[in-house]
C-alpha cells in the first residue's frame, strides 16, 4: 500500500534518510518538519519544530499521514514516538524508555555491567567533588569524561592528566556547558583501537545490523581540534571483518536487544553501535537510538533493500522475515562546514552549487541550509555533505574529494584526511 509519510527532522541525516525514502515504491506523499533546502527537493517542508509534537500530531492527522520516522535524538528521547503512538499512527523509531539508552550515559552503562556487554571500565557521579576525589586517586591517563544525557555528540572530553580531568569536571558539572546533560557524569577507562559504527535495524527481538562505517569526530585533520557532531564518514571500514562481526552479533548486538526487553524496553527502530576494536577484542564505545550522523550519509546509498519496508517490518515485529541487501562498494562523505565550526561561525553565508550531484553515485545532502530572498545560504556549522560512492574506499575517497569543488561558500572549511587510515588498511589488506 502507498503511504502519507512523515519525517522528523531537518539535517543532512533527514535528507539522507529522505532521498532514501523517496526512492521507495510505497510512498506516495513525503513531507518532512522542519526539513531543510535540500530536502525541500524531494519532499514538501513544513514549519513544525522537532519538539513540538503537539503540531506534529495534528498535522499528521490533518494530511491523513500513515506513516512516521523520528530522525534526531532529542525528540526520541522526550517521547515523540509515544505521542505518535498514542494517536494511533504508525512511527519508526524507539519510545522514550527505550530511547535512554542514548539519553543517559549512566544508563547504558549499567545496562552493559548488568549484562556482560563489554565495554570500557567506568564508575558513574552525581556530585564533582566524589568526581575530583576519585580524579585524585586516579593512576591511568589518559581517561574520559562523559556528560550523562545529549549533548549533541559533544558532551564527551578525553582527558590527557589530571588538570585537564579537573577542568573537565568543573566544565560539565559546575560551568554546565552542555546544560542538564552534566548533572550526572560517567568517568570511563580510555579505550585504543580503530573505531566502527555500525547501525541496525531493531524490531523489539530481531537485530539485523547494516553495513559498517567509521566516524571523524575532530575538527581538523590529524583527529586535532575539538570534538564535533562528525567532520566525514566512510563505508564500510576494512577494520571490521567478518570475524568481529560475528562476535558482535553474539556478544553485542544480540544481548544488547535482549537486556532492553528483558528491561521492559523493547527497542525499536535504529540501534548505533559505537565499537572501539581494542587489543582484547571489540567494546561498546556508545549506543545512539537513531541513524548517525553522517554514518546514514554513507550507509543508506548502499543500500540495496526498500527502506520503508524494512521499516514497517521493524514497526510490525517481523524483521526476521525480510533480508538487509548492501551494495558491494563503497561511500566516503566529507563534511563542509563553517569556518570556526563547533565554536562560532558566520550563517547566512550565499552558496553556489555546480557539478553532477544526484548523478554516478555522487550525493549532495544538506545539514545546515535554507533558502532566503530566494537564495541558497548557509544555517549552521555543518553545512552539507559531500558523498560519493566508488568500487571501493580509495576511488570514492577520490570522487568525493573532487566533489567538494563543485560547492562553494566564502567560508566553507574542511578535513583533506577523511578516510585517509581506512584506504590505508585497504590498501595493505591487498598486499
Amino acid at each position: 500500500m502507498k503511504m502519507n509519510i512523515l519525517i522528523i527532522g531537518g539535517g543532512g541525516r533527514e535528507h539522507a534518510i529522505a532521498a532514501k525514502v523517496a526512492e521507495s515504491p510505497l510512498t506516495k506523499k513525503l513531507y518532512c518538519a522542519p526539513g531543510n533546502a535540500g530536502i525541500a527537493e524531494v519532499a514538501e517542508c513544513v514549519d513544525i519544530p522537532v519538539m513540538d509534537f503537539d503540531a506534529q500530531v495534528k498535522f499528521a492527522k490533518d494530511h491523513k499521514i500513515d506513516f512516521v520516522i523520528v530522525g534526531p535524538d532529542d525528540p526520541l528521547a522526550k517521547g515523540c514516538v509515544d505521542a505518535f503512538e498514542a494517536a494511533g499512527i504508525r512511527t519508526f523509531g524507539p519510545r522514550a524508555n527505550a530511547a535512554i539508552i542514548e539519553a543517559s550515559k549512566a544508563f547504558s552503562k549499567d545496562l552493559m555491567k548488568k549484562y556482560n556487554i563489554p565495554t570500557a571500565s567506568y564508575e558513574v557521579f552525581t556530585s564533582d567533588k566524589e568526581a575530583i576525589e576519585y580524579l585524585k586517586k586516579n593512576e591511568k591517563f589518559p581517561i574520559v569524561l562523559k556528560a550523562d544525557g545529549l549533548a549533541l555528540g559533544k558532551g564527551v572530553l578525553i582527558c590527557n592528566n589530571l588538570s585537564e580531568a579537573l577542568d573537565g569536571v568543573k566544565e560539565i558539572m559546575e560551568d554546565k556547558k552542555f546544560g542538564t546533560a552534566g548533572n550526572k557524569l560517567v568517568i570511563e577507562e580510555f579505550m585504543t583501537g580503530p573505531e566502527v559504527s555500525v547501525l541496525c535495524f531493531c524490531d523489539g527481538k530481531t537485530i539485523k545490523p547494516m553495513t559498517s562505517a567509521m566516524d571523524h569526530k575532530r575538527a581538523k585533520d590529524n583527529d586535532e581540534g575539538l570534538n564535533t557532531g562528525g567532520m566525514g564518514n566512510i563505508s564500510p571500514s576494512p577494520f571490521y571483518t567478518d570475524d568481529i562481526a560475528d562476535y558482535c552479533m553474539d556478544h553485542i548486538y544480540k544481548p544488547t536487544m535482549a537486556a532492553m526487553a528483558s528491561e521492559g524496553r523493547p527497542f525499536k527502530g535504529v540501534l548505533f553501535v559505537g565499537l572501539m576494536l581494542t587489543k582484547d577484542g571489540p567494546k561498546v564505545l556508545e549506543y545512539n537510538a537513531r541513524f548517525g550522523d553522517p554514518e546514514a550519509q554513507v550507509v543508506l546509498p548502499r543500500m540495496k533493500s526498500d527502506i520503508v519496508e524494512i521499516m514497517e517490518h521493524c514497526v510490525d515485529g517481523t524483521l526476521d522475515e525480510i533480508e538487509l541487501k548492501f551494495a558491494k562498494n563503497a561511500a566516503v562523505c566529507v563534511v563542509l562546514a563553517s569556518d570556526g565550526y563547533p565554536v562560532k561561525y558566520e550563517k547566512e553565508v550565499p552558496v553556489e552549487i555546480g557539478g553532477h550531484f544526484g548523478k554516478n553515485g555522487y550525493y549532495l545532502f544538506h545539514a545546515g541550509s535554507k533558502i532566503k530572498d530566494g537564495k541558497l545560504v548557509t544555517n549552521g556549522g555543518r553545512v552539507f555533505d559531500v558523498v560519493a560512492t566508488g568500487k571501493d574506499l580509495p576511488e570514492a575517497q577520490k570522487r568525493a574529494y573532487e566533489a567538494t569543488k563543485w560547492v562553494n561558500f566564502a567560508n566553507k572549511y574542511m578535513r583533506h584526511d577523511i578516510g585517509n587510515k581506512a584506504v590505508a588498511a585497504f590498501k595493505a589488506s591487498r598486499h
